[in-house]
């Protein structure tokens, strides 16, 4: 009898455990870059979940990933995201180095994007992340277009 309550007990706490492990539910962000100029490189992507190290730092990410170049429109899917406020930083990689040249003026020298797009001109500086954050929850799809030199 005892054996039999002891079972009973671990298979209610196993369909316990079961329910919530499945009730923190995640999500995916589809990631569609368009306005690419090159044919050879790679689009390298970084997800942020908070402004720390947003758009520049490769440690701060919560999921990064690179495609190769194959046209001048790419789609990359995140999976595995909790439902949040998210930013996405884009580069055209050209050199393989998976970050973004720039000047010595800090100007960039590569193609480079930033969800929801905002201007990035030499007045605006770096977009910051809540001007660049959206939500996601369920599966979204965000689109980024790319820019080749700074906003007038």
């Amino acid at each position: 009898m005892f054996k039999i309550v002891n079972l009973f007990i671990a298979t209610l706490l196993t369909i316990s455990f079961n329910e919530i492990a499945q009730a923190e539910s995640t999500t995916s962000l589809t990631v569609v870059v368009n306005g690419i100029r090159n044919q050879t490189g790679e689009i390298c992507m970084r997800v942020y979940n908070s402004e720390k190290g947003f758009p520049n730092n490769a440690k701060s990410e919560v999921k990064s990933g690179c495609t190769k170049i194959t046209g001048n429109s790419i789609k990359q899917v995140f999976s595995g995201l909790k439902p949040g406020n998210y930013a996405v930083a884009v580069v055209d990689d050209q050199n393989g180095d998976r970050q973004l040249n720039k000047d010595f003026f800090g100007i960039p020298e590569e193609g480079f994007g930033i969800s929801r797009n905002p201007i990035v001109s030499i007045s605006t500086g770096t977009p910051k992340f809540r001007n660049a954050s959206f939500k996601v929850d369920q599966n979204t799809t965000i689109n980024i277009f790319l820019k080749y030199s700074l906003d007038p």
